[in-house]
């Protein structure tokens, strides 16, 4: 989205309707069905890896297979279970 798509939904969107965006993207992701097929696609692989794996090699994660995204932060549990 460019600079000017944004200034545009600043302008229109009320901040209800942003809210109701913000909300639906949190759930079901953006609108780019490029990156749901890539994320589907990469948790098959996932799946079928995990499923062929030695047991002494570490689970693979889904980040594994679309390396070019960012990675999603720990929760603090996830890292509290490693300081142990």
């Amino acid at each position: 989205m460019g600079g000017r798509s944004i200034e545009e939904a600043r302008q229109r969107l009320s901040y209800a309707e942003v809210r109701q965006w913000a909300a639906y993207r949190r759930k079901h992701g953006g609108l780019n069905q490029g990156e749901k097929i890539e994320r589907a696609v990469a948790q098959l692989t996932t799946i079928y890896a995990n499923s062929h794996r030695k047991k002494e090699v570490e689970p693979f994660g889904l980040h594994d297979f679309i390396p070019h995204r960012e990675r999603e932060g720990e929760s603090l549990e996830q890292a509290m279970a490693t300081w142990n």
